[in-house]
């Protein structure tokens, strides 16, 4: 069979490498065709690098992929699933038969069009958002750091990443670029998949930067080869794992559609099947003589050969583990368990605030209750988008500052607030920790499609997002959210908090802490409010998302519902109303999301049937589920402005005399 002179220069350097990476090339084909769906391009320029990271340094067992000390891989470029999905079967991942692969980006399957954390056992991450990948594997390499300082001897991995020039291009890749060179995470490597190519034609069109330039600019070891050359791959990979002061790239020429004689090279291999002509003729190109989704016995021996190559290392790690005095500690923060002072801590921060009650700033509140609850919470590490004086997310048992020189429990992610988002869910999703990160509220858009991605791989990332309202005051709309709530609300799968008092921040805080399987965001003010919960009990009301707070009168003619600061303000009205002979229901409803998955009889007691009113100084689209019309919300119409607190809630009309007299209208009607 005659091959391409340029394939056949490349099979010589290493024809064990070629014939193995091949098999990527062959699988990536064939499901990609099968499904006329998916991007086989990436994956046939990508698979010699792969093939050389699995065969001489990644640090794993196919047969327990999870194991606690293995090598991460992150596929940052998620559109090249079908690489990631062709290792793992060909390793020999259980969960990944070869019926996966056949039903690539079908129904049902596990293997989706972009890699999915949860569907299989393997995937590190979701991918498929263009640098939320690179910028989560760098909250995995920091954990990998914090981890080997809390328990010497037993962690001590590399956190490897391919992606391509869209993660590079995405504003996210740059923000975890110059985080992870700043804190010189020597144990991060980058396989950069330089192919010239993007969906809209030659990378020339739109990106002409000088990419080692910039990293190296940014405090990164840089490396360049040929992206097909499996040993100046090989290397490269060694060099980089040698150089433990900086962060590591590898930028890898190499051609997009590898073997396609008629769309390699070009943007037609992106996103597009080759087809059943193309496909045959780039197989012949490449000496593949097999049926479709066949694999021939001695390379399918020689990569499950390579899936067990670590088998060693880890049994001996087990070995290791039932050894150290630590051991213990370590999978209890392994397996997300809380520690035995953790329920003790709550109950004594409960109680504390019921016998001398606190008026602060629901941002305070988070503050105590992050004071209260952190000592018993060694797993806990906190940080902020250069925010802290504001967010107050330092406290004294997390306060050691995470930096080049030595990991701690607060993180100065700068600026950064997507990067944050982003290197908390790998911090999560590397098992060990529950991390936190503040911001403003209205800066909640930057972030948003990282608290998404939590979101989608159901994980416990807690987000502190503070000066909720028009509240904040004199800097005015650029820094006041109105949106954001209803934005946010909308994210499934999402509990958006927004406590009203001292007592409701903590059991917000406690619920967030507690559910690891959703993340959690607290909105929090600026302003001072008075703390409304004085009757002692154990019970977490706001774990119900709603409940009654106040009852005046014997009759229930209207109900007020209430969120956040304003939930001291339908008191005010509630007592007002009553003055005037009505009887009023005030429910506060500190989180919609846990309050909608209640039973309906419970809903349907806390709403109650009388007309109801809903008061949130923020947009009131949403609330017209609890509510008949939004006539009947007190709220914002449009943006804020610049000016005190006092004077805008005025303004606007989010004051008790527009709810009284509201209510009134509404029972006069």
């Amino acid at each position: 069979m005659i091959k391409d002179p340029f394939i056949a220069s490349k099979e010589k350097l290493d024809p064990n490498n070629f014939a193995l990476a091949n098999c990527i090339r062959a699988l990536s084909i064939d499901a990609v065709n099968a499904a006329n769906s998916g991007h086989p391009g990436a994956p046939m320029g990508m698979a010699d690098a792969a093939t050389i990271l699995y065969r001489k340094h990644l640090k794993f067992d196919a047969a327990m992929p999870d194991w606690p000390d293995r090598d991460r891989f992150v596929l940052s470029n998620g559109h090249a699933s079908m690489l990631l999905y062709s290792l793992l079967h060909l390793t020999g991942v259980e969960d990944m038969t070869m019926d996966q692969i056949r039903n690539f980006r079908q129904w049902g399957s596990i293997t989706a069009g972009h890699p999915e954390y949860g569907h299989a056992k393997g995937i590190e991450t979701t991918t498929g958002p263009l640098g939320q990948g690179l910028a989560t594997a760098v909250g995995m390499a920091m954990s990998e750091r914090l981890l080997a300082e809390e328990f010497p001897g037993l962690v001590d991995h590399h956190t490897y990443v391919m992606l391509g020039d869209g993660c590079l291009e995405e504003g996210i890749g740059q923000e975890a670029i110059s985080l992870a060179g700043h804190l010189g995470l020597g144990k991060l490597i980058l396989l950069y998949d330089d192919n010239d190519i993007t969906i809209d034609g030659p990378t020339s069109v739109s990106f002409s930067e000088n990419v080692p330039a910039r990293l190296a600019a940014c405090g990164w070891h840089v490396q360049s080869c040929d992206g097909h050359n499996p040993v100046a791959l090989d290397a490269a990979i060694t060099a980089a794992k040698a150089e433990t002061g900086m962060p590591s790239l590898i930028a890898m020429k190499t051609i997009i559609g590898f073997g396609s004689p008629n769309r390699a090279g070009t943007a037609s291999a992106h996103g597009a099947p080759l087809g059943e002509e193309e496909g045959a003729a780039a197989k012949a190109a490449l000496g593949w003589s097999y049926a479709p989704f066949e694999i021939p016995a001695d390379l399918s021996k020689k990569w499950r050969d390579i899936g067990a190559k670590g088998r060693d290392m880890r049994t001996a790690w087990e070995t290791k583990l039932a050894e150290h005095p630590q051991a213990v500690e370590f999978m209890r923060r392994q397996s997300g368990i809380l520690p035995e002072g953790y329920d003790a801590a709550v109950a004594k921060a409960r109680k504390q605030l019921f016998a001398a009650p606190a008026k602060v700033a629901t941002r305070k509140a988070s503050q105590m209750a992050l004071d209260a609850l952190a000592g018993s919470l060694p797993e806990l590490v906190g940080g902020s988008a250069d925010l802290t004086g504001s967010n107050l997310t330092r406290v004294e048992a997390v306060d050691s500052q995470y930096s080049r020189d030595k990991p701690g429990r607060y993180i100065g992610y700068g600026v950064r607030e997507f990067g944050m988002a982003a290197a908390m869910n790998g911090l999560v999703l590397h098992g060990g920790f529950i991390p936190y990160g503040g911001t403003f509220l209205v800066f909640s858009d930057y972030a948003r499609n990282g608290i998404r991605l939590s979101a989608l791989m159901e994980i416990g990332t807690i987000y502190v997002m503070t000066h909720d309202s028009i509240g904040l005051g004199e800097d005015g709309p650029t820094h006041q959210p109105i949106e954001h709530l209803a934005s946010l609300r909308a994210i499934p799968n999402l509990n958006v908090f927004r406590p009203g008092d001292a007592m409701e921040t903590l059991e917000c805080w406690d619920i967030a802490i507690r559910n690891r399987n959703r993340p959690s965001l607290m909105a929090l003010s600026r302003q001072g409010v008075p703390q409304l919960r004085l009757e002692e009990s154990d019970e977490n009301l706001s774990a119900k998302g709603a409940y009654i707070l106040r009852s005046y009168g014997s009759s229930r003619d209207i109900t007020l519902i209430a969120t956040g600061t304003e939930l001291s303000l339908a008191v005010e009205a509630a007592e007002a109303l009553q003055a005037e002979g009505l009887g009023v229901v005030v429910v506060s409803m500190p989180c919609w999301e846990l309050f909608d998955a209640q039973p309906k009889n419970y809903r349907d007691k806390i709403l109650g049937t009388a007309p109801r009113i809903a008061i949130e100084a923020a947009s009131k689209f949403g609330w017209t589920r609890y509510v008949a019309s939004e006539e009947d919300i007190i709220g914002m119409d449009g943006f804020g402005a610049s000016a005190p607190a006092e004077r805008l809630y005025q303004e606007f009309g989010i004051t008790k005399q527009a709810v009284v007299d509201r209510a009134k209208r509404l029972l006069e009607a």
